[in-house]
């Protein structure tokens, strides 16, 4: 037998590029003992591209676009399918006349392990004849040319001549039954859960959506659910061949308990084969199941490993530092140096933290859920769900606490936090903010004389220490005095005055918050630029590299570089997702702040930072009045007192991310110095290619000299699979994952959040996913999947907030507070309900989100 056709007995794994993944698997299947594959063989790949060649589509293929998808793979699959198979192909093609053959499409680029490219190309069922068979290998064939193969090959960036066809011709099983099998749940992620779909006649019937089915779920060996549905129709073979579609009718269970347990065993024996959880297709004729495919399951979200036999239940950090994008691998072993002493693994670009030990006992749980509550609302709901895992739960693994992470945090803080509200301390803020600006200039000076390996060792001890210089005793007792003072506004003006949530208002152009203070001056740097029309017009195609040298040559670009470069001494170290360490920052990027200037020009007259600011300062004064006019002489002192003590403090809670920010482009600069090095010895093809390694490579790589660019390659394609997912909120140690549920009372058909800051507006929605991208009209509504401080300055110039995650006190939150927007976080799925242009209404203090048109 030639290389145009194959035997399944003759292939294995390693044939994907000559009998795509679904003959790959075929292959593999028939090394597993015990199991029962039908027969076939594959009509190799060589095969599609001799047809191809044949009838010169290669041209056709290049002139693809979205436009003429339909058009041009019409006329792609019309030529394949009028084309001849090779004489010798026919030839070597043995059939039975009298057989039923099932004939498939195997692309390349399907049931890979990382994209499934499921159910893209054709399927024809109880072929009968060798002519039939050749006509239905030639329609397998073009199908690789589908519109939805096109479209989908388009949306995952895989290259359409790049990908081959194989064609599986297996011989029928005359199916009594059928389904598919997962041997994880696909909807928890569970690995442990094996979730069987059961129906009668061909499994065609199922895989298309024509029928109800059962469902069945196993763990660990015992059924734990079942859901019977009424058949009402099934896909039998039709004699003449082809399939038929049967009234049935039957309410019955599909399979009996014991086959249900008999099939999930061959479900772990071939998962344990294929070392992964799989996606089968089964039969079951004449008293036997028999497996007709395996694929790998590609939607399930990575899981975190451990080496003992507890469970354990892991935390996304994602999700409480206001960062669900994934990481690269530089930015995954940084930010855990931080957060030194704990088990922080990453899962899909993701860092998540082991919090076992503190759910462990009843009051862990109570704590944890109270503690993670305030920075996400969803947390609470996954707790009681937890709860209902009560085998899961009693095998959890023990250790150091996740909650004792303040334990570093001297006990000294509160006495200086009482020491704050008892003196009237306003200029503590000030005094640290003094302190750490030394700091880092003196951490500066002393890691430009840093070089080699030992700008990767004084790293990692800055990071490790920095916790300590973040939650100093005193900066935590400024935060905490400032908290507390709002804490006690807020109660004595409901219970005083009738008035909900004063200090939401008292708050607003408050000084001290670095990061209100970022939005405001970009308005500053905005009437700069405005002057000068020319700057304006080359701010629509900017480039980055030669962005100051460009200003310089234009009328006005002294003066508006030189109001940038004072920007950036300020702000510089800041950008989108600044937690990874990885991430552009505007030093680095300056361009970013292009449309954010442009967005502050076209939305708001001269000065507005001073009109608006004199507007909310206003809003203060008449607030203060009202609330003193209903105060007595005693009470007025005292509620000024605190109101006097907030507004300096409240904003520098900021200040210790800030801190750390600024610590990590101190670092930053070190090592990308030492990046560019290895580039100028060619050893490093890209300065940024350091952002795949671990920090013990990167040392290895400056000290030995060496990369392994397979190392890095591999790990930037998993980066990109890692951007499509999702994180879920917590995963155990089974790989279930929770996303939380929130219950509020909202009106019918809108989606409810979480309350952060008082409002109500309607308006125009926008929906953004990239800060850069954020180009805002006036007065519209920003929806987005998180805020972290780079995205202030977007604030300046929006009505209203929507987010899909946060909490009280996260960056959007705190804010939109005090710019006084209305604001609803932690919103499911907001950026794919709500569309750009859809006018909706912010209910910032009930906490919903209303579609209105």
């Amino acid at each position: 037998m030639n290389q145009s056709i194959l035997n399944f007995a003759d292939i294995n794994k390693t044939m994907l590029p000559i009998v795509g993944g679904k003959g790959a698997n075929l292959g593999e299947l028939t090394k597993i003992g015990g199991l029962n594959v039908p027969g076939g063989f594959c009509i190799t790949t060589d095969v599609y591209k001799a047809a191809a060649q044949s009838c010169g589509i290669s041209s056709l293929i290049s002139e693809i676009t979205a436009d003429n998808t339909s058009e041009i793979s019409s006329e792609i699959r019309g030529r394949i399918e009028n084309a001849q198979l090779p004489q010798s192909v026919v030839d070597e093609i043995k059939v039975s006349e009298n057989t039923a053959y099932a004939v498939r499409s195997s692309a390349t680029s399907e049931d890979l392990p990382t994209a499934s490219f499921a159910g893209q190309q054709d399927t024809y069922l109880n072929i009968i004849g060798k002519d039939n068979i050749i006509n239905a290998i030639k329609k397998c064939l073009a199908s690789l040319f589908t519109e939805r193969a096109v479209v989908y090959r388009n949306q995952n960036n895989f290259p359409h001549d790049k990908v081959s066809l194989s064609v599986v011709i297996q011989e029928m099983v005359q199916s009594e039954m059928s389904g598919i099998m997962f041997t994880a749940d696909p909807v928890s992620g569970n690995r442990k859960v094996i979730s069987i779909d059961a129906s009668f006649g061909l499994g065609e019937a199922l895989v298309s959506g024509l029928v109800n089915s059962d469902n069945y779920k196993i763990y660990n060996g015992r059924i734990i659910a079942k859901k019977v549905e009424n058949k009402e129709i099934s896909i039998v073979s039709d004699k003449s061949g082809g399939t038929a579609v049967k009234s049935i009718n039957n309410k019955n269970q599909v399979l009996t308990d014991e086959q249900i347990l008999e099939l999930s065993e061959i479900g772990k024996k071939i998962e344990a084969h294929f070392d992964s959880p799989q996606d089968i297709e089964w039969a079951f004729s004449d008293g036997k199941f028999y497996i007709v495919q395996s694929r790998p399951i590609t939607t399930l979200y990575p899981t975190i490993e451990n080496k003992d036999n507890k469970n354990h239940i892991y935390t996304c950090m994602a999700h409480t530092q206001m960062m669900t994008d994934a990481m690269k691998p530089l930015g995954l072993a940084f930010f855990p140096l931080f957060i030194s002493g704990f088990f922080m693994p990453s899962a899909g670009g993701r860092l998540f933290l082991d919090s076992s030990p503190d759910l462990k006992s009843k009051i862990g749980r109570f704590i944890w859920s109270k503690a993670m509550g305030v920075a996400d609302p969803y947390y609470p709901s996954i707790i009681d769900e937890l709860n209902k895992r009560k085998d899961f739960m009693k095998n959890l693994a023990g250790g150091k606490k996740a909650l004792s992470i303040n334990s570093y945090i001297s006990p000294l803080f509160p006495f200086e936090m009482f020491r704050i509200l008892i003196k009237k301390d306003k200029e503590s803020a000030n005094k640290l903010s003094t302190r750490s600006e030394k700091y880092i200039q003196n951490l500066d000076k002393e890691y430009s004389k840093y070089v080699g390996a030992e700008v990767v060792d004084k790293a990692e001890i800055t990071l490790k220490s920095l916790q300590k210089v973040m939650y100093d005793y005193k900066i935590m007792g400024t935060i905490y005095a400032g908290l507390m003072a709002q804490s006690w506004i807020n109660r004595k003006c409901k219970k005083w005055c009738g008035i909900e949530k004063a200090a939401d208002v008292l708050i607003q152009s408050v000084d001290n918050n670095v990061t209100s203070n970022m939005g405001l001056d970009l308005l500053d740097v905005a009437d700069v630029v405005r002057e000068y029309p020319e700057i304006m017009k080359y701010f629509e195609s900017p480039n980055n590299n030669t962005f100051f040298e460009d200003l310089e040559k234009l009328s006005g670009g002294r003066e508006v570089a030189s109001a940038i470069k004072n920007y950036l001494n300020k702000y510089g170290v800041r950008c989108t997702g600044e937690i990874d360490i990885t991430r552009p920052r505007f030093y680095e990027q300056p361009t970013d702040l292009v449309p954010l200037i442009m967005n502050n020009i076209s939305s708001h007259e001269p000065n507005y930072r001073k009109t608006s600011t004199d507007k909310k300062l206003r809003e203060v004064e008449e607030l203060k009045s009202k609330i003193i006019s209903k105060l007595s002489k005693h009470r007025t002192k005292k509620m000024l007192e605190r109101i006097d003590l907030m507004r300096p403090l409240i904003g520098f809670r900021e200040f210790p991310k800030f801190s750390m920010i600024q610590c990590y482009w101190v670092i930053k600069k070190a090592w990308m110095r030492e990046a560019d090095k290895l580039v100028e010895k060619g050893i490093l093809e890209n300065r940024e290619d350091v952002y795949y390694l671990m920090i013990d490579e990167f040392r290895d790589l400056i000290e030995k000299g060496k990369v392994d660019y397979k190392i890095i390659n591999q790990r930037k394609e998993e980066f990109k699979a890692y951007e499509k997912l999702s994180p879920p909120r917590v995963i155990t140690s089974e790989g279930e994952c929770f996303f939380g549920t929130l219950n509020v009372e909202i009106p019918e058909g809108a989606l409810g959040g979480l309350p952060v800051s008082q409002g109500v507006i309607e308006g125009t929605a926008r929906v953004v996913f990239k800060m850069e991208d954020a180009k805002m009209q006036d007065g519209e509504i920003l929806v987005t999947r998180f805020t972290d401080p780079s995205w202030t300055p977007v604030f300046v110039s929006i009505s209203g907030l929507v987010t899909e995650v946060g909490g009280q006190m996260t960056h959007g939150s705190v804010i939109a507070r005090e710019y006084g927007i209305p604001a609803v976080v932690s919103v499911n799925d907001a950026t794919t309900k709500i569309k750009t242009g859809d006018k909706i209404k912010v209910d910032g203090t009930l906490g919903y989100v209303q579609i209105l048109k």
